[in-house]
C-alpha cells in the first residue's frame, strides 16, 4: 500500500508539473523574443524623425551612431529625385525582403545568419519609403530563458520529490496501524489475550483499532467469565461437601463407612483440583449490574439457618448481631451467599468441632462492615492468605473463598482484612462501599478514608463489647 500510493502520487505529480513547466517554458522563451524585438523597434523609431526631415548621408550617419545601435542598424534610402539609392549601415536582410516590406509599407521580421532582423518601413518627405533595419542576435532573443527554464525544472522536481515525500509519509501514517492491526490478530489468536492495538491513524484504521481491542476485551471477560464461573460453582460444591465429609465421620468404623469417607475425600481433592485449574489465569472483576442488590441481614439470617444446623451437630456455639433491620448492599444476593458460604465452610473445615464463630453486621452512612470471626487457631499467614489462588499455604486451601469474598467487596470500591478476633481466633473483616467509590490508597484521601474506617471499626468493636 506505501509504495503503491507513492507511485500514484508520483505519477499524478509528475503529469501536472509537465502540463505547467512545458507551456510556461515555451511563454518564457516568447515573451523574451518578444522583449528583444520591442528593444529594435524602440530603436527604429528614434531614427524615422530623422528621415522625414531629412535624407542627407552625413546627418542620418550621425543620427544612427546616437541612436546607439553600433553596427547591428542599417538605413535603406531608395533612388528619388535624380540621387541614387543609399545604404547606410551593414545589410544582413535580402534585398528581396527589404523591397517586400517598402511595398507593403509595415514592418516584418526576417531570419538571418547569428539572429533575426526587424524591417521598419519609414515615410519620407518625398513620399517615398525608407526602410530601418534592426539586427536583433540570437542570444537576446534568448536571453534569461536558460535560467527561467532551469528554476522551472528546479520547481517542479522539488515538487515532485516533495509529493513523493509526504506521499511516503501517508503511507506510513496508514501502513503502521494496519500493521500493528495484523500483529494485534495474531497475538490474540496465539494465546495472548493482553494483545491491544494503539488506536491511532486514519479514522478507518482508527474505528478498527477500537473495534479489536474492543473485541479482545470481551474474549478476555468471556474467558475470564468462564473461569470464574467454573472456579464459583466449584466452590460453592464445597458447602456441601463440608457437610457431607462432616457427616462421614460419626459413621463409625467398616468398609463402607471407609468407603464414603474415600469418596468424599477424592471429591474434595477433584473439587479443588478444579479450582486451581481455573483459578490459573487471573480473573476480571465483574461489578454488580444495574439494579443488582440485596439485603445483608436477610442473606445472613438465611445462611446461619443452614449452617446453625451442622453447628448443634458439632457443638459449635455461634451467634449473630446486626441483622435486626434491613442492610442494602449493592452486591448481587448469590454472589454474597457464595461468599459467606466460603467464610462459614472454612470456619467449619479448619477449626476443631466444639469451636465457636459469629457474624456480626455494622451499617454506616457510606458504608457496611460484615465480620465473621472464630475461637479457633487463627491464620499465621494472612497475606499469604489473601494471596489469589494460594491459600494460607499449611492446611491445603485454595484461597478462592478469600478471594471470592475481595472481588465481591473491592467491586463495591471496599477491601477485605484477616485479624485476630474478640474470640481468640481469626476475623475476616468485609467492608462494602455504598458510594461506590474507588478506595484511595495514597495521599491525603488515602489518609482520610482510613481515619473514617478506624473510626467506624473502633465504634463497632466498642459496640460489640458492651453486654
Amino acid at each position: 500500500m506505501r509504495w503503491a500510493l507513492v507511485k500514484v502520487c508520483l505519477a499524478v505529480t509528475t503529469m501536472v508539473v509537465v502540463a505547467f513547466a512545458v507551456p510556461l517554458g515555451l511563454v518564457v522563451k516568447e515573451m523574451a523574443r518578444d522583449r528583444a524585438f520591442a528593444g529594435a523597434e524602440r530603436q527604429a523609431a528614434a531614427v524615422a524623425p530623422a528621415l522625414s526631415i531629412t535624407t542627407d548621408r552625413d546627418k542620418l550617419e550621425r543620427v544612427v551612431a546616437s541612436a546607439g545601435a553600433d553596427a547591428g542598424m542599417a538605413v535603406h534610402l531608395p533612388a528619388a529625385d535624380g540621387r541614387a539609392a543609399l545604404d547606410l549601415g551593414r545589410q544582413r536582410a535580402a534585398g528581396r525582403d527589404i523591397q517586400a516590406v517598402r511595398g507593403l509599407g509595415r514592418a516584418s521580421t526576417t531570419t538571418v545568419p547569428g539572429g533575426s532582423t526587424l524591417l521598419q518601413p519609414v515615410a519620407l518627405g518625398s513620399g517615398a519609403i525608407a526602410v530601418v533595419e534592426v539586427y536583433v542576435p540570437e542570444d537576446e532573443m534568448t536571453n534569461g530563458v536558460g535560467t527561467a527554464w532551469a528554476v522551472l525544472a528546479a520547481v517542479g522536481l522539488a515538487l515532485i520529490v516533495g509529493s513523493v515525500a509526504v506521499a511516503d509519509r501517508l503511507g506510513v501514517r496508514m501502513v503502521r496501524p494496519a500493521r500493528r492491526l495484523v500483529e494485534g490478530a495474531h497475538e490474540l489468536g496465539e494465546g495472548k489475550l493482553g494483545a491491544r492495538v494503539p488506536e491511532e491513524g486514519p479514522t478507518e484504521l482508527r474505528l478498527a483499532a477500537v473495534a479489536f481491542n474492543s473485541m479482545a476485551d470481551q474474549v478476555v471477560q468471556l474467558l475470564a467469565n468462564e473461569r470464574e464461573l467454573a472456579a464459583d460453582l466449584s466452590h460453592r460444591l464445597r458447602t456441601p461437601l463440608t457437610v457431607l465429609r462432616l457427616n462421614t465421620a460419626s459413621l463409625g468404623a467398616g468398609p463402607a463407612a471407609e468407603q464414603t469417607r474415600a469418596a468424599v475425600a477424592q471429591l474434595e481433592r477433584e473439587v479443588d483440583t478444579i479450582i486451581r485449574t481455573a483459578r490459573e489465569a487471573k480473573p476480571q472483576t465483574a461489578a454488580a449490574g444495574p439494579g443488582a442488590g440485596c439485603d445483608v441481614a436477610e442473606v445472613v439470617r438465611e445462611r446461619m439457618a443452614f449452617w446453625s444446623a451442622l453447628a448443634e451437630d458439632e457443638g459449635r456455639t455461634w451467634r449473630v448481631a446486626g441483622v435486626d433491620r434491613p442492610v442494602r448492599l449493592p452486591v448481587a444476593r448469590a454472589d454474597l451467599a457464595a461468599g459467606l458460604d466460603a467464610l462459614l465452610g472454612n470456619v467449619f473445615r479448619h477449626t476443631a468441632e466444639g469451636t465457636a464463630f459469629a457474624v456480626d453486621v455494622h451499617n454506616a452512612e457510606d458504608a457496611v462492615i460484615v465480620l465473621v470471626s472464630d475461637a479457633g487457631p487463627g491464620i499465621p499467614d494472612p497475606k499469604a492468605a489473601m494471596a489469589r489462588g494460594r491459600g494460607s499455604g499449611t492446611t491445603g486451601s485454595t484461597g478462592l473463598g478469600l478471594d471470592i469474598v475481595r472481588r465481591l467487596a473491592e467491586s463495591t470500591g471496599g477491601d477485605v482484612r484477616i485479624g485476630a478476633s474478640v474470640l481468640g481466633g481469626t476475623e475476616v473483616r468485609i467492608w462494602f462501599q455504598l458510594d461506590g467509590r474507588e478506595p484511595a490508597r495514597r495521599g491525603h484521601r488515602g489518609g482520610l478514608r482510613r481515619r473514617r474506617r478506624a473510626r467506624l471499626v473502633s465504634t463497632f468493636n466498642r459496640s460489640r463489647s458492651l453486654p
